[in-house]
């Protein structure tokens, strides 16, 4: 009986060449296609279409790891676990936000409203799909903006960190006026915003609706930031009960022991 399976030294070589041009998902699949091309007496250029596109898709799942990487999300929060009925924000704006056309129209995002009612989770959840839809993704607290001025402010670099941000599709900046702001954090936030300003998308989750942003920081610098942030932007304002409060008061923060 014959043998069906391909010859050691001709897959040998090819593997070979795989590693010489970096063609690490042919290089993965290609002894399966062969096989599977032998046995179904594929034409050959279906064996180059069907490898081809395994090395594409590869690369395309990996492109997309390494920007959620890059992105620094804080918990891995996506819209597998977000529940659209437990939001109080009104579904067709939940719809519309997932849609992501606010963010190919370099439009901003605010999500105002009190702690425990889904911003966070809503904003990485958003962010995650920006990731999956190939747009790249920068997450910050308004401490690691302050900590990008302080940095740069050394070499007088500043103006250049933020203009870098610029290439970025979406940033995202979580938790305003939970805790005090530095004068520096202030700064970097409203950098942040002029950089992007008609040019990318920022989106921010805030206790406080951005007209209250001059408690938090200098009156003029929160008038500049505000008026280049509401410019183009999305205001969607939470309400209610703590979701994570809820949980915990019903049981169902934890496992039962």
């Amino acid at each position: 009986m014959s043998d069906s399976r391909a010859p050691a030294v001709p897959i040998d070589e090819v593997i070979a060449l795989c590693r010489r041009l970096r063609l690490k998902y042919v290089r993965e699949q290609v002894e399966e296609v062969v096989l599977t091309a032998r046995a179904q007496r594929w034409d050959p250029t279906d064996v180059l279409r069907a490898l081809l596109a395994a090395e594409a898709t590869g690369r395309d799942h990996s492109t997309i790891e390494t920007r959620r990487r890059r992105a620094h999300f804080p918990a891995g929060k996506t819209f597998d676990t977000w529940t659209e009925a437990r939001s109080s924000i009104p579904v067709n704006a939940q719809r519309s936000l997932r849609s992501l056309e606010w963010v190919t129209r370099s439009e901003n995002l605010v999500v105002a409203g009190p702690s425990g009612t889904g911003k966070s989770h809503l904003l990485e959840a958003l962010g995650h799909a920006a990731v999956d839809a190939q747009m790249s993704v920068a997450w910050f607290s308004v401490e690691d903006l302050g900590a990008v001025v302080r940095r740069h402010r050394v070499d007088d670099t500043v103006s250049k960190a933020f203009a870098s941000l610029a290439s970025v599709t979406l940033v995202v900046v979580d938790d305003i006026g939970l805790l005090p702001i530095s004068s520096d954090a202030a700064e970097g936030l409203y950098r942040l915003v002029d950089a992007n300003y008609e040019r990318r998308s920022v989106a921010l989750s805030s206790n406080l609706h951005p007209s209250g942003f001059d408690q938090l920081m200098d009156r003029t610098i929160a008038s500049a930031l505000v008026d280049r942030l509401l410019h183009h932007a999305h205001v969607i304002v939470t309400e209610g009960e703590s979701i994570r409060l809820v949980d915990a008061t019903s049981g169902k923060g934890v496992e039962p022991l």
